[in-house]
Order: structure tokens, then sequence, then C-alpha cells
């Protein structure tokens, strides 16, 4: 498992590590690897009292597809062909190109 972990130095010239929500606890140490540790401890014994650390997945309501109330707006326009087909040839000779990425 792995969180987020903030370590900072604190006024006496040592450091602290904290986690945020839901895991919320700080251990410092003089040194930021003690600090770590201290907190890595700190989690573990939480653990080991019958804490777990879970992973909700929810679904997220459908977002509306902006570009659905286009689609086929150009199906009746006689130039649309036109435009594919030109699309088209530049694809060909951009493919053909060996300078081109």
């Amino acid at each position: 498992m792995q969180i987020p972990v903030l370590i900072e130095p604190v006024a006496n010239n040592g450091y602290r590590a904290s986690s945020g929500a839901p895991i919320a606890l700080a251990a410092e140490g003089p040194t930021r690897d003690e600090a770590m540790r201290n907190l890595e401890s700190l989690l573990q014994k939480r653990l080991s009292n019958g804490a777990e650390v879970a992973v909700l997945d929810v679904a997220a309501p459908a977002a509306k597809n902006p570009w659905v109330e286009h689609a086929g707006m150009f199906k009746d326009d006689p130039d649309f062909q036109e435009v594919l087909e030109i699309i088209a040839e530049n694809r060909r000779k951009m493919d053909a190109d060996p300078d081109v990425l």
C-alpha cells in the first residue's frame, strides 16, 4: 500500500512525517528516515488493532457527451464527401512522405 506523506522540518532540527485523511497520523524523528519509520510504526500499530484500509469503487454518473448533438450533422451536405476525399488524399501524401512523423 502506498500513501502520500508530507515530510517537513520542525523547529528542533528534526522532521515530521504526516499523512492525510483517512489515515491522519504524524510522527517526528531526528532524521527524515526516522520520522518515516516512526510514522510507519504508528500505522502498523493501528492496522494490527483491527483497522483496515479499503477502496470503494463508485460508478460515476454518465457524463453527457457534448459531441453527440453534432453527430451526423453533415450527412446530407453535398460538399461533405469532397471534404472527406481531400482529407484522405492529404493523409496518403503524408503517409508517403518519409519526413513526416
